[in-house]
Parts: C-alpha cells; structure tokens; sequence
C-alpha cells in the first residue's frame, strides 16, 4: 500500500483549507491567485479584459520600475581606519552567552558595523554551527528598545549621579543590618565570578543567586544525590549507539541543542560501505523535532513517566517491575534493547524533577554509561540556577529582610511561575538596581537602570565545559551611553581598575599562570583572542561512585494523572522564543515554528482526538484556569489527555515587536519538591465563542501528494542501496528532451541536503535572512501567505494524525538547468549563469509574477508592499539604527521585486575575486553559503559538482539522491539524500 503524505488535518481528511483574510475568502489551494471577493467567485472574465488588465499592469509596473530612486548619501573617511579596507569584511572570534544558550562566534563586520554572526570552527562545541536565536542576536544590537542611557525613575541621569546614588543605597543596606541580593542568570565568566567574590567580601550580608528561567534543579540536585557533586555532566550523543529521550528536546531547546545536534548527526549519516547508524525512542506528549526525528516515538503522559522510568530500573537489575497498562510489553523490549547496549547507550529527560533524575542517574549507571557516553570529568557550565533559592529570595523579600537587590540578565516578573510574587517583594526592598541591557517587565520596578552593553560591545570571557576558555571582545563601541555590567560592579566596589584590564590581569594569573605581564602574555594573550577558544587538556579520571540509597525512596508506578474534567499540561519552549528573553526580536517571531508552522505567537496544542470530543478547531479561543485566554492549534502527535503551550511569549514591556504577541503561561507553573514544575493539571479548556487568526504556513506550497519525501529503513537499505529511491532510475529511463544538454565548463554549483541529518532546527532559515536582508513583514502579512524567507523547512507527515511520523525537508530555489521561471519573464528579469545559478536581475524585474506561476517549487518571493521601509511591517529596516544591520553586498528590494535564494552569490564572487588576486584556482571548500556555514548538524553540501572529487560531486552519485518533481525535467542543482530510518524489524 503506498504511504499517504500529509501537510495539515484538512489534507489527510480530504477538506480544502480555507482561511477568511477580513472580509476576503483565501483558497490555499491556488496561492497564488491572491485575494479573492467572495462575490467574484463565481463571475466570468472575457479574454478582452484579461489583455486588458494585463497590458494595464505592465505598462504600470515599466512606468514605476522607471521612477527615480531617492538620493542616498554617503560620508567619505576623512583618516581611514589602517584595519578597514572599504568593501571588505573583517571578523572577529567572541562569544555569545546569554544565560540560556552558547556559542563560540565569529562577528562578520563591514566599515565598523557588525551584520552576521557564524560559528567558530576552531570551538569542538560549535564546530562552526550556530542556533538560529545565535544567528539572530546581531539584530538585537541594534534595537530601538534598548536602554541608551542610566535612569532613576524612568528620567535619564548621569553615570556619576547613578554611580553615587548606588554607592549611597549600598552602605545604607549595609549599615541597616539588611540583606544585600545579587540576582543573576547563570554565569560561565569566571571573571565576572572573581568579580562577584570580591563583592561577597566587601558588602556585609551580600548574597548571590542564580536563577534559571529554563531550570535544571533537578538535574543538578539528583547528581548532588547521586554521586556528591551539583553540576551537569558532558553527554555525547555520537558514543551512544541507542538514544532514549524522555521529554528533552536535545536537538531544539535542552541545554547545548546545537552541540548535540553535530552530535547526533554523526551518528545517524548511512556510510554506503557498512551501513550502521544510531537508534533512537523518543517518549514524550507534546511533538517536538527531537521526537520527529526519532525512530520510534512513544506517546506518554507527564504523569506517567516516572513509572516509566522506574519499570524500566526494575527490569534491568532484575527486580520486578510495578505493571503499567499498555506500556508493558513496549518497555521490555526497550529494556533488552538497553541490556543489550550495555555502555553505548543514553538516557536523558528534560522533565524537572528530582526523583525523575534519579531516576534516570540510575538506569545510566546501571548500563555503565558513565564514562563512555557520559562524563563528569568534562563538565557542562551552562544551567547553574537554583529554583530552591529562588523561592527563599521571594520569601525574605516579602517579608521585608532584603535591602538592596541587583538584578542582571534576568526578567523573574515575567518568567518566574511567582512573577507577581517577585513584584510584591521588590516593593518591600529598600533600593532596587536593574543592570538590563533593554527594558523590560522587572526593570520597569527597579529604582534605578545601569543599562549593561550589547555582548556585542563588550569584553569578557567564558568556561562553558571544564577544558575550554573562550573570550569575548567587543566588534563595535557602545551605541549609546551604556555601561558593561562588570564595570558598574568595579565602580561600585571602589575598584580603580577598568573590566578589560581586570580581565588581562585574572587571565594573566588565573588561567595563564604567569607571575607578570610582558611578551609572553601579550603573545598568548594576542592568540586566544584571534582565534576565540583556549583549550586545556580534557580531565581523564574515573567517574564518581554513585550512591542508590535514595532510589529506594521512590515508589514504583505513575504520579497520579489528572483527573475526569482535568488536562495535563505542560509548558514547552520554542526554538525561536525560548525563555522569551529575545521576544523583541522580529527575525525569530517570524520564524516559524518547525512543527507547528506558526509565527507571531504561542498556542495550546490539543490533540485531533481530543479537539473532535471538545468540538475544537484550530484558532479557537478557549480558557483556561480562569483567566487564561489562549488559541488552540489541533496539534497531530499531541498525547491524548494532554496539552502543551510555550513559555516566553506575552510580554507586556519588551519593545514594539513584542509586546500584546502571545499569551504569558508561566503563572500556570508550580513549585513542587525544590523545582520549578513545568507540568500543571488544568481544567477542561472552555470554549470562549472567539476566533484568533493563526499566522499559520504550514499549509501553503502543497505539493499535492506528489512523490516528494522518500524514506526507507536501515534494514532495506542494506539490501538495497536504492531502497526508497526506486522510482528516480524510473524517471531517468525516460527522461528524454529536445532541449540541448546544458554544459558548464569550470564551476557548476550545486547542493545537497542529507535528510537523514537535518533535524528541522530553523538555523538555516534565520542565517539566510541576515545574510540577504530578507525583511520582516509582520503577522498579518504572514497570515495572509506571503512570508518572506528564501529557505523554507517544509513539514510533512506520515500514518495517522494521534501520532504521525514526520520529515523535515528544507526547500530553496532549485537552481534548475532547464528552469522553467527563466523562459517566461517578459523583461528577462531571472536568467541562468554559465556556473549553473539561476539568477534574479532586480533592476529589470517589474513584477508581472509570471516567473513566479510557473516555478513548480512555489520558492520565489514576492514584495506585495514596501516591506524594507515601512513601520508597519514590524521591520528592523525602517529606522537608522535598524539599517546598520543590513550586508552591503545585496541588494535591499523593494515593492514590486520578486526575490528568492541566491547560492549567496556575493560569497562566491568575493572567493572568485580573492582567489584571482593570489593568483590560484579556486576550490569549493574555500566557501559555504549561509544555510551551510550554520547548519549544526552539516546537513548542507555545497559545492562544484563539475569537480569529480568534490563532496557535492559524490553526494550527487550516491544511490540515494534523488530531486525534486524531477519528473519535470527541470533539472534541478538541489538534490536530496533519501531519509533512512533504523526500524525496530
């Protein structure tokens, strides 16, 4: 039977999606028919009046296309920078910590201006990946929300009057007897920490908390239990030859998503020769990409996992195990699937629980995974806060014991379960100090604001695992009159000295170990600062003992579920939102969600069964506990008896992009057992009558049910290394043309996607837009299917909507050889290039969109409105500071353009013109475009397929490559590797 593909519910239920655009009914079926009355639907056009709207339109757009564009001027340098060379790029190694996520970096900056952050090749993290919120960072530098200036009261004031008015509210809490708290996220900096001690000598009753919005308490705390040390140990995901994730979505969100991600894909890419890769189950209730690219995904309530844990520790020390009904059977064949990977396994879960992480301490330690799979000795530094201390800070707030309270890099009002508990505190605090770099919902408390810089403009330095340094080095001066958040603590310490000479200093001792600063240093110094990381020697020892007593605490079997009339919850983040600490980002609230393919807000995800039972439908408005309004979104995969909604959305002070975009559950989490409990009983969501618009995709680009994702099994695929890709030599042995064979002497660039690596994680999509000055166009612009992106990740699914498998398939232009959008623009505005790019002539283009009718990949863009200028459209280009974000080197398009992927020609015109210059040939491992360059699992091959030793030359001859609707002859220079998964046979 052939396997049915599936974008939406209303396709696999054979109902046409149609979607009201105010008073306009908008049929997906025909996209690009635009915006069609209601009350034209069924009237008739002659041919008269087609030739006359289409002579009209053109002869319009010729006439626009025509009018003077505005003057632009540009200041010359009167003393040119000795470093600056006019029109070419110069980069910087830093790093980029904020709190949740880390990355080693590369800063690309044009003529002083930071445009583009890439990944550090040097950093065994990063490997030269980098996450799509770390791509999207270098917008956030120049955001209008950002403080420019001190504050007391909400009035701008001095440094020197800020600095005083601090110092004066410091001595007057110390001399009261008070408490003086330093509230922080995680901080990695041991700088920064040396810094912080010397305020903890220095300030009587100073203390210092750590607070984590995305908490691991439980985690920290079972490994205090188990084996007598509080930190979070190393996983390697390419040592584990069967992965069992409970809830952790380590390839989107849990903890170093982007490292694990290489990881993983190292053990999942099918060597041709001896086909072996990785296997992995994924338990969890809500879909995430962690769960769609697992081979088996298991469907669980959070209820029900610590019972399942807990059978499976049972059965392999060989005790009995407490039965839990329709797990049964499943769990023993995973526990013998576990035995029989005895030290080649992993076992991690994102659910914040104490008992649940001993749990799973346990079941590692059984199978011997400490060491080979797991290490302590290498030992992660991210994730360090304390929820239990946390809740003692609000407690003595409110109770009057705090005096004065610094608050850095965290927004608790916002996202702490007891914002409004935290609020209540800070009224009974003597002096309140915020140190954000932006406004926010706990800064607009505080008495005072001492704007921290942009990491961009700042110095400092990180230990994100036991065996690696990295720096941080500023790439532009403070945009305006801001002041890193190390400084201020100097100041206020009475300190003479400035951060970046204290920071030579303590590494000149701390980490270099040497007595004084000469050229020794300078030279060392000079070196980790050019290439961003310092590597010592990675700790070799044996693993910590472990100790089971508290195991035998635990009581077998399920946390009691929700009850009849209740729903379990759980509070899920998103790639693009996270902890909501870059909500004011519009590149990330555009960002679809990879499965979801939703932008511009959060929902509550219910499942097709219980959305039927409900009568719900996606875009209801339902409440929840009360007060809680929300959207549902009818999610497949969604556990039944279960729902889910991302946090770091509905904020109420951020800045203009933020505020009013999705709703806040944060308050709907509790405080169970030491940790912050991300999982919550909830009422039966209650209809409302409402509707909400939904900036959905997810349903535009059909591609009506052709032969478009092709997988196998690992089993067939050693039987045949066609398996799933049978019908490409079908379409090849009758693939016949009139055409002449085109021909490319020299270059012909080409790429390829490994299907069996991409995970959908979105870092493409957002390094596409930074790199070509894609615009933000807004919710309603999305809503009405006319985003912007240039790379898609398009979702299908497969099997029945409770839980379906899913593929991820990222689509660009195709760069076809016999590109069918070249031969019908009437003003030659797309041609092809002898190197095989299709290419997009801005200047000629005049909008007719008859390129865009006839591309069969629906991958061409087109600017509806003036997206690049107008404020409307929530776009980082419609002011000054904006603007400095943009690359030089494209074009910024405006209304009337057709847009779309480019290769990034502009890399390889500028590794042309370098390789010319030194006089060499050039070679396709000399350049990546921006999909490529940040793909943290290498998923992209780039190169010259007319050179037969190429990467991309050999992905093209391997057995599982096929292109897409390559029955269309169109040639294709994109090409995919058949998706393979390791199938229990």
């Amino acid at each position: 039977m052939k396997k049915k593909y599936w974008k939406s519910l209303e396709e696999l239920n054979g109902r046409q999606q149609q979607d009201y655009v105010g008073d306009h009914l908008y049929v997906n079926k025909n996209e690009m028919s635009g915006l069609i009355e209601e009350k034209s639907l069924n009237t008739s056009s002659s041919r008269r009046d087609f030739l006359k709207l289409c002579g009209f339109s053109i002869a319009t757009s010729a006439l626009i296309a025509g009018c003077e564009r505005p003057v632009q001027k540009a200041i010359p340098y009167l003393f040119k920078p000795e470093e600056i060379t006019p029109g070419k790029a110069n980069y910087y190694a830093s790093t980029f910590f904020d709190g949740d996520d880390y990355g080693s970096i590369l800063v690309k900056v044009r003529d002083g201006r930071p445009i583009k952050i890439e990944g550090n090749d040097l950093c065994p993290l990063s490997d030269g990946s980098a996450s799509a919120r770390i791509q999207a960072s270098v917008l956030e530098l120049y955001d209008s929300a950002r403080f420019r200036h001190p504050m007391e009261d909400g009035s701008q004031v001095s440094w020197e009057y800020a600095d005083k008015r601090v110092i004066d509210g410091l001595r007057s809490a110390a001399e009261s007897g008070g408490k003086t708290v330093l509230l922080t996220g995680t901080v990695i900096s041991p700088s920064t920490k040396s810094i912080i001690n010397k305020f903890l000598q220095k300030q009587p009753g100073f203390q210092w908390v750590q607070y984590d919005p995305l908490s691991f308490s439980a985690v920290l705390e079972a490994n205090r239990i188990c084996f007598n040390s509080r930190v979070v140990p190393s996983y390697r995901f390419d040592n584990a030859q069967l992965i069992v994730g409970f809830s952790a979505d380590f390839l989107g969100t849990w903890l170093m998503p982007a490292t694990f991600a290489g990881q993983y894909a190292g053990g999942r890419r099918v060597p041709a020769e001896d086909p072996q890769m990785s296997r992995h189950i994924q338990f969890e209730s809500s879909m995430s990409i962690t769960g769609a690219a697992a081979d088996e995904r298991i469907q669980v309530k959070p209820s029900q996992v610590k019972g399942v844990l807990r059978y499976l520790y049972d059965r392999l020390r060989g005790s009995m195990p407490v039965s839990i009904p329709g797990f049964d059977a499943t769990l023993d064949r995973i526990a013998a699937e576990l035995d029989e990977n005895r030290g080649r396994s992993l076992l991690v879960c994102g659910i914040n629980d104490i008992d649940i992480q001993v749990l799973v301490n346990g079941i590692n330690y059984l199978l011997g995974n400490y060491g080979p799979v797991i290490d302590f000795m290498s030992r992660i530094g991210l994730r360090s806060g304390d929820d239990a201390a946390m809740e003692r800070l609000i407690a003595e707030m409110k109770n009057g014991e705090v005096s004065a309270l610094l608050i850095h890099n965290v927004n608790p009002v916002f996202d702490h379960p007891d914002g409004e508990g935290f609020g209540q505190g800070m009224e009974r605090v003597g002096v309140k100090i915020s140190l954000a770099p932006s406004k926010d919902e706990t800064s607009a408390l505080c008495d005072f604001v001492c704007p921290d810089n942009h990491y961009l403009e700042s110095w400092g330095d990180a230990i994100p695992v036991t065996w690696q340094y990295s720096l941080q080095q500023p790439a532009i001066r403070p945009l305006g009159d801001t002041r890193q958040m190390q400084d201020s603590m100097l100041k206020w310490l009475g300190e003479e000295v400035d951060y970046y000479t204290y920071l030579r200093n303590y590494w000149q001792v701390s980490v270099f170990g040497l007595p004084e600063a000469g050229k020794e240093f300078d030279d060392r110094w000079n070196d980790c600062l050019q290439k961003g990381v310092f590597i010592t020697s990675i700790p070799e020892g044996p693993q910590p003992s472990f100790n089971e007593t508290h195991l035998a605490e635990i009581p077998s079997g399920s946390t009691v579920p929700a009850g009849e009339g209740f729903f379990e919850m759980e509070i899920t983040q998103s790639i693009a939102a996270g902890s909501g600490r870059h909500a004011n980002n519009p590149w990330l609230q555009e960002l679809p969600d990879p499965v979801s393919k939703l932008s511009w807000d959060n929902f509550l995800a219910v499942s097709p069964a219980d959305a039927e039972s409900l009568s719900l439908a996606t875009g209801d408005i339902v409440r929840i506990d009360g007060d809680i309004r929300i959207a549902v979104l009818v999610q497949p995969g969604q556990a039944p008896g279960t729902v889910s909604a991302a946090m770091g959305y509905g904020r109420t002070i951020a800045g203009k992009v933020a505020e009013g975009v999705g709703v806040n559950v944060m308050p709907l989490a509790g405080f169970a057992g030491g940790c912050t409990d991300y999982r919550v009983n909830i009422s039966t969501p209650e209809r409302t009558g409402e509707k909400h618009k939904m900036a959905l995709s997810q349903t535009h680009h059909s591609m009506e049910g052709r032969a478009i994702v092709r997988e196998t099994t690992l089993g067939e695929y050693r039987g045949n290394r066609s398996a799933g890709n049978e019908m490409r030599q079908k379409i090849l042995d009758h693939m016949y043309t009139l055409y002449e064979e085109v021909k490319f002497d020299g270059l012909h660039w080409a790429m390829a996607i490994d299907l069996n690596a991409c995970t959908g994680c979105s870092a493409c999509v957002i390094a596409c837009q930074a790199e070509n000055n894609i615009p933000v166009i807004g919710k309603e612009e999305v809503y009405r299917r006319r985003i912007m992106h240039w790379m898609r990740i398009d979702r299908y699914y497969s099997g029945e909507s409770d839980n379906p498998t899913v593929h991820f398939m990222p689509v660009m232009c195709q760069h076809c050889d016999n590109a069918p959008c070249e031969n019908v623009c009437p003003v030659s505005a797309t041609n092809h290039s002898d190197e095989g790019i299709n290419q997009m002539a801005y200047v000629r283009c005049i909008g007719t969109k008859y390129c865009i009718n006839n591309c069969p990949y629906k991958v061409r863009r087109f600017n509806w409105f003036g997206y690049a200028r107008s404020d409307k459209y929530n776009s980082y280009m419609n002011d000054e500071t904006g603007r400095m974000v943009l690359n030089p080197d494209v074009t910024v398009r405006e209304r009337g353009i057709v847009e779309k992927c480019s290769f990034c020609i502009q890399r390889i015109q500028e590794a042309k013109i370098e390789a010319k210059n030194e006089g060499r040939v050039l070679s396709d491992e000399e350049l990546l475009p921006a999909c490529a360059q940040t793909c943290p699992s290498k998923a992209i091959i780039f190169g010259n397929i007319a050179d037969k030793n190429s990467r991309i030359y050999k992905a093209f001859q391997d057995k599982r490559n096929y292109h897409l609707l390559e029955e269309l002859h169109t040639l294709p220079s994109v090409g995919y590797l058949t998706r393979i998964r390791n199938k229990q046979s």
